[in-house]
């Protein structure tokens, strides 16, 4: 076969594997922000937080994150527990 006549040829359309099991359930912040999957890697907390990914491993490890769950090494955290938690402790506006 000419590989000139390879490019000419329709290809199989790809298919995508289905999300793994925690990211298939998702949580909705109710104030139509994007939806988050259940449970959180450290990088998704560190950019919902707007810190670093050192910095999630402290709070952590002081115990200052809601619904840390630890699967071997992996450190995952359950987005509805840490949504309320910002929730709770944000300052209320002037306007309120």
């Amino acid at each position: 076969m000419d590989p000139s006549h390879a490019a000419d040829e329709p290809r199989e359309p790809v298919r995508h594997r289905p999300p793994r099991a925690h990211q298939s359930r998702q949580t909705d912040c109710g104030d139509g922000a994007e939806r988050l999957p259940l449970l959180l890697t450290i990088d998704e907390v560190a950019t919902l937080l707007r810190t670093t990914r050192p910095a999630v491993y402290a709070m952590v490890a002081r115990r200052q994150l809601p619904g840390v769950t630890r699967l071997g090494r992996r450190v995952l955290c359950r987005s509805d527990d840490l949504l309320r938690r910002c929730d709770q402790n944000r300052a209320p506006s002037p306007k309120e």
